[in-house]
């Protein structure tokens, strides 16, 4: 009788790059015969992938766990439980003494040595790796076969740098993941040759700060974001290129370029902002002011004029009195965004931020917080209305929500649902946009837009 293979699951929490990561934790433990669990019920390995940028990061790990602690308890079972991510990075050997629950910690630049302690966990020990070393973790890092490349879809995230060395006051980025870090050119272009020949047709390039990326080229010299963009481009079958998360700082001329030049480039740019104060982006050493940022988005769209732009905001940061806010609603408008990620400042531990005088109140966070969401969500519909009638390109991933529809992507990374007979997920088929839900785009085939919005419409009841 053929013993069953081990079960994993990984529990991710925050940004994209925990998401690639969980993928590469799975890749690594492939091949000693570990797939993929439902749930933790039936896991022998579970993984919490954990993020310390949102409030009460540990506090949400430690309930989580305090979970799986009773059902083992209940069921008798005794999976190994390990931690991941941020959270392990900053926290390291004190996630052992406050949960005895837990078999391992495991910092986010050293999953490619999770076998081993894996190991060393079942074997009765308790390691803890949080070294930084994540040049070792790029060349360590294991490749997915291609049936696991397809079982995930024709989208896909690849890691191009790491770490960041903005230290802006609220971050706690560069105490987690370290310095910056970039990632060979080499390495990059196989992954992608890889992903693209299993079937991926959109790749998104990964880094905390990745319009820093700086990895070395095949010529030994160091590329930039933009060069590496210019030598994917030329993968055939690779339909889109996308890439997050960028600090203005680093939005070169050479970059803007590439907007301009390459078509498989999406015109969607996620360039966060934090707040529209220059007195508050001084404090939290954001080194630009709210002209630069803004003059920098009008040279980005005389570049790409059909470019939607995405930001991040953080509102109640220590000190911002009713006019730094105001001009935060301000930057917002002048900008018009097309989304935007929006937050409440929540004190990191061990950020410079963290201990300030003139922390805001919570309520007052909150209430400025709604106003800001009630601005980028008047503004996000206003730009799904501005496409009705326009002619896009969707990237074509699931089944719709309803029979005979098909869904996919938007340029802009909106949802589309239209109806097209013959079409699967891969496909890049042209359409035009028929209507606007609350959350998604209806298109029609661009050969069958009269002919397809009447069934689009039912079908959208």
């Amino acid at each position: 009788m053929t013993a069953s293979r081990p079960k994993l699951f990984v529990k991710s929490y925050g940004c994209q790059m925990n998401v690639y990561d969980a993928d590469r934790m799975a890749d690594a433990l492939a091949p000693d015969g570990y797939v993929a669990a439902d749930g933790v019920d039936d896991a022998d390995v579970i993984v919490l992938n954990t993020c310390h940028i949102r409030e009460k990061a540990s506090e949400k790990v430690y309930s989580e766990l305090g979970r799986i602690r009773k059902m083992k308890a209940e069921t008798g079972r005794s999976p190994v439980v390990a931690v991941a991510g941020c959270v392990a990075q900053a926290e390291g050997a004190e996630i052992l003494r406050r949960a005895p629950v837990v078999d391992l910690v495991v910092g986010p630049q050293s999953y490619q040595r999770l076998p081993e302690l894996l190991r060393e966990a079942k074997a009765g020990g308790r390691p803890v790796d949080t070294e930084f070393a994540v040049e070792d973790k790029f060349e360590r890092l294991a490749a997915p076969t291609p049936k696991a490349i397809r079982g995930r879809g024709v989208t896909a995230f690849v890691t191009v740098q790491e770490g960041c060395d903005k230290f802006c006051t609220f971050c706690v980025v560069p105490y987690t993941r370290g310095a910056e870090a970039s990632r060979p050119v080499s390495q990059i272009v196989a992954e992608t040759e890889r992903l693209v020949a299993a079937g991926v047709r959109e790749v998104t390039l990964l880094g905390q700060n990745v319009d820093a990326y700086h990895g070395e080229g095949p010529d030994g010299r160091d590329w930039s974001l933009a060069r590496l963009l210019y030598e994917l481009a030329e993968i055939p079958g690779l339909a889109r290129l996308r890439y997050t998360t960028s600090h203005p700082r680093d939005m070169a001329d050479d970059l803007i370029a590439a907007h301009r030049d390459l078509g498989k480039l999406m015109p969607y740019l996620h360039l966060p902002v934090q707040s529209g104060s220059d007195r508050i982006l001084a404090a939290m050493n954001r080194k630009h002011t709210a002209a630069d940022y803004l003059r920098l988005v009008e040279r980005i769209r005389a570049a790409r004029p059909d470019l939607a732009l995405s930001g991040d905001f953080i509102v109640g940061f220590p000190g911002e009195t009713d006019a730094d806010f105001e001009a935060t609603l301000a930057i917002a408008r002048e900008a018009a965004y097309a989304s935007a990620f929006t937050f409440k400042y929540s004190p990191r531990p061990g950020t410079p931020a963290a201990d300030r005088a003139g922390q805001v109140d919570e309520g007052l966070k909150t209430e400025r917080l709604l106003r800001l969401q009630a601005l980028i969500t008047e503004q996000q519909a206003a730009f799904a209305r501005s496409l009705v009638g326009r002619r896009i390109d969707v990237l074509l991933d699931r089944p719709g929500r309803h029979p005979g529809q098909i869904a996919g992507r938007s340029p802009y990374l909106q949802p589309v649902q239209l109806v097209g007979p013959g079409a699967e997920a891969g496909d890049v088929i042209e359409a035009v946009v028929t209507d606007v839900g609350p959350n998604s785009l209806f298109a029609a085939p661009a050969g069958d837009a009269r002919g397809s919005s009447a069934r689009l419409a039912e079908t959208a009841i």
